[in-house]
């Protein structure tokens, strides 16, 4: 997981927000720094609040995931959306980075029998008030 989309996660104290922490806290989901945090921490700091930048959680996708190319080749990145906007943007992924739909994923881990129905874990995040991207995709 990318620190500034962990923080996009996290920021807002909802039910939601205090799971997803909890969440990478007990699995220990390594959390990958990034410039792009580092720097909108600091400039939220220095302004003494909320600094609005659009698009900053994707920046700093694309950061770690040009930084696991170069560093370490042979791992593979996996970028998971929910947003149809973020699947039609277009940026430069490298050899070794996958981008996925939430939805993709999930009948991905159901085919390979690691969850049970990937429809149930949609119906519950929707439950919970997650928005899936209405793209699909062919299989």
């Amino acid at each position: 997981m990318v620190d500034k989309v962990l923080h996009e996660l996290t920021r807002s104290s909802t039910p939601t927000s205090a799971m997803m922490a909890r969440w990478v806290r007990e699995n220990n989901v390594v959390v990958l720094s990034t410039r792009t945090y580092q720097r909108f921490r600091a400039l939220t700091s220095s302004q003494g609040g909320p600094v609005r930048k659009a698009n900053l959680g994707e920046l700093a996708i694309q950061e770690a995931m040009h930084e696991i190319a170069l560093s370490d080749p042979d791992t593979v990145g996996v970028f998971l959306f929910e947003d149809h906007k973020i699947a039609r943007a277009s940026f430069m992924l490298p050899d070794n980075c996958r981008k996925i739909s939430t939805r993709a994923w999930l009948q991905f881990l159901e085919a390979k029998g690691l969850i049970a129905s990937a429809t149930q874990v949609e119906r519950a995040a929707v439950a919970h008030g997650r928005k899936f991207s209405n793209l699909r995709f062919p299989g």
